[in-house]
């Protein structure tokens, strides 16, 4: 809509109207800044002086500009195997989730499939019950996947929320009459799923890569539980250390200990950009997907 159409759409609103687009583009507005200014004072945070920081003089732009902190994160070489580690859990990690979740939901969102009702029974009890730290530690240790790269990739394959939402994607934007079809042309089940559902599903697939690729990449809790050599180490769990590293006061003279208290503030800071912004790169990405998701089944006829 062109500028001249808006204003004559604009113009011709009862002035109720008027005012109330007014007052919903100002609270859209202000949710949007309330949203993006931590986000953007974590950035300058980072890059500013910690006493400006204390001081609440760093408000819209660094102030005693400086890179201490992104100096510590990056000289320690242990980030560097633990970037290509998380790398490794999240792009074959989700390869996995979405392949599980996809061959399970299938099944499920078939309403003549007879095993249907007692597997999703099976399934909800899971996202319910859990047999709890200590049984799933002595299960993986006797698989034989402790301080393994396998624990960080299968103990999450499939995700109950993640395979309820897919299986009613699939149910509700793929009809039963389109696999009549395709059975009338030879198409047996397997076919049937690689060459029409997959297709249809890309909107569902995409989320569901957004929704696993986020939770492998700052997974820390798996990691701190089942892995042992730091070799295997996820990046959560180094800049952990790094940061526990940073904060330790340590003995020393009273100078010695403010710039160590100084250069923790700055690393707080930097660890916070370094673990989020290859998220935040790639999700304009994968926006379009998501919205598509949230619209699915939302319009009809």
């Amino acid at each position: 809509m062109t500028q001249k159409k808006f204003l004559r759409t604009f113009r011709s609103q009862h002035i109720s109207d008027q005012l109330f687009d007014i007052f919903n583009h100002l609270v859209l507005v202000l949710l949007t800044l309330s949203i993006l200014y931590p986000l953007y004072f974590i950035i300058i945070a980072s890059f500013s002086d910690p006493v400006a920081i204390n001081n609440g003089k760093v408000l819209f732009k660094p102030v005693g500009f400086n890179t201490l902190g992104y100096q510590r994160i990056f000289e320690n070489t242990k980030i560097w195997i633990a970037y290509g580690n998380t790398i490794f859990y999240t792009v074959f990690g989700t390869l996995i989730n979405v392949s599980l979740t996809m061959m399970l939901a299938y099944p499920l969102s078939r309403a003549r499939f007879f095993a249907r009702p007692l597997i999703f029974v099976m399934v909800m009890f899971t996202m319910y019950f859990q047999g709890g730290l200590i049984p799933t530690f002595l299960w993986i240790n006797k698989l034989g996947f402790y301080n393994t790269r396998f624990v960080m990739l299968l103990l999450p394959a499939i995700n109950v929320f993640n395979l309820i939402i897919a299986t009613n994607f699939i149910r509700s934007n793929i009809p039963e009459e389109l696999y009549e079809a395709a059975s009338i042309d030879g198409y047996s089940h397997i076919n049937y799923f690689l060459r029409i559902v997959i297709p249809l599903s890309q909107t569902i697939i995409v989320v569901l890569i957004l929704y696993y690729g986020v939770s492998h990449w700052n997974e820390f809790m798996n990691g701190l539980i089942y892995l042992r050599d730091e070799k295997f180490y996820p990046l959560q769990l180094v800049l952990r250390a790094i940061l526990l590293q940073a904060q330790a006061t340590g003995l020393g003279d009273v100078d010695s200990i403010i710039e160590q208290q100084k250069a923790a503030e700055l690393i707080k800071y930097g660890t916070i950009i370094v673990s989020t912004l290859p998220v935040l790169a790639v999700y304009p990405f994968l926006q379009k997907h998501f919205t598509k998701f949230v619209m699915a089944g939302s319009v009809k006829g």
